[in-house]
């Protein structure tokens, strides 16, 4: 009877101790991982969430492509152990990333900016990046490609912990693929993001996958202090100059809405969005006789796209030729960066530094209004 006794007290602790290694190691419930890590304050795109006593994170994309229509994707990055919660269905990376193939430039300057670059093991369209550090190791650094068009093999080479990618109007082609080779991804959402600043807080995100998410914090949070200081400065000057934005592409000269990352900027650097759109805030199509009268009330023009001076400007476009911004030398295109394949270090780079994009506006806008501010770094004028 007492061996009785002491065989059921240990089968009693041998069950109590194998339920607490399930418990330690995985076997909770999704409903359990509700505790928020990190609430953005811009950013309107993701969620960082976690459960009590767990060392994981979950990272959510609201916003993986445009019209995504409540589809989300999510990832469980793995820590100590632990495994994904019964009823998780994203991706899921064991350990924080060491070996990243970025599938976006601005996911590169993220990297940067958190001075972790040199975890790009791969990249997409390597001509086109402006950045230093990928150009300088090229030979180590893979190029896997684009999105309709990537080269798996080259991908595999580049042993990723993980690929970060994009949707445009639905899931990235990729997604297939990677599933079947066991390459976990993640969807980076900053182009969904119509604040400026919103964009540049998705290196949140990205500093969580790489294991440093109180660095990503202290690196973000610089960013909107200088940045609504100079909105102040901006915000106080009585003279609003009119502002017109791009150029058309064949026949569609696109005009975003208000509220929107370039009518933000615009805002916030103390001028005027010439168009006013309207209650739908998304990009309409204007035609030319409308973008006509709009560059004739403008004091100025940005954002011209392509062109390179002013010759190119009207022989694309002779009938502006007599536009006051235009004889007036006030046209201005944000492609200073421009390498020599076209790649523009605005939309790479520009996503971490909104500050240095609206201190150029200022200066463009209201020149002298800052008193210490040097030459502009992302624009230049159209001469």
């Amino acid at each position: 009877m007492f061996k009785k006794i002491i065989f059921f007290l240990a089968l009693v602790a041998a069950t109590v101790v194998v339920g607490a290694l399930v418990s330690c190691a995985g076997g909770s419930d999704l409903s359990q991982w509700n505790e928020a890590v990190y609430v953005p304050e811009y950013a309107g795109g993701f969620r960082i969430s976690a459960a009590e006593g767990k060392a994981s994170v979950i990272i959510t994309t609201f916003t993986p492509w445009q019209g995504a229509g409540g589809e989300t994707r999510s990832l469980f990055i793995a820590r100590n152990g632990e495994k994904a919660p019964d009823g998780f269905k994203g991706q899921v990376l064991d350990g924080d990333a060491e070996r990243i193939v970025c599938m976006s430039s601005s996911y590169i300057a993220m990297l940067d900016a958190l001075g972790e670059i040199r975890r790009v093991t791969g990249v997409s369209g390597m001509d086109f990046i402006a950045n230093q550090y990928v150009q300088a190791n090229r030979d180590r650094i893979t190029d896997v490609g684009y999105d309709g068009n990537t080269d798996y093999e080259m991908l595999l080479a580049s042993a990723p912990d993980i690929v970060l990618l994009y949707g445009i109007t639905g899931a990235s082609g990729m997604e297939g693929k990677l599933k079947e080779l066991g390459i976990p991804f993640m969807y980076i959402g900053e182009y969904m993001e119509e604040s400026p600043l919103g964009k540049a807080e998705w290196c949140i995100p990205v500093a969580e996958i790489i294991g440093c998410r109180e660095k990503g914090i202290e690196v973000f949070n610089r960013i909107p202090k200088r940045y609504d200081s100079l909105k102040a400065i901006a915000s106080e000057t009585a003279y609003r100059p009119k502002v017109m934005v791009n150029i058309p592409y064949g026949d569609a000269w696109i005009m975003s809405p208000p509220k929107s990352y370039v009518g933000r900027l615009i805002t916030d650097a103390g001028a005027d969005y010439i168009y006013p759109g309207d209650t739908t805030e998304v990009s309409r199509t204007i035609d030319i006789e409308e973008a006509y009268r709009l560059v004739n009330e403008c004091d100025y023009w940005i954002n011209t796209g392509r062109v390179a001076s002013k010759a190119a400007l009207l022989a694309e476009l002779p009938k502006f030729a007599d536009v006051p911004c235009i004889k007036e030398g006030r046209v201005y295109n944000n492609n200073l960066r421009l390498n020599e394949h076209g790649g523009d270090d605005f939309w790479e780079s520009g996503i971490m530094h909104p500050d240095i994009i609206l201190e150029d506006l200022i200066n463009i806008f209201h020149p002298g209004l800052l008193a210490q501010s040097g030459p502009l770094y992302y624009y230049r004028k159209i001469e």
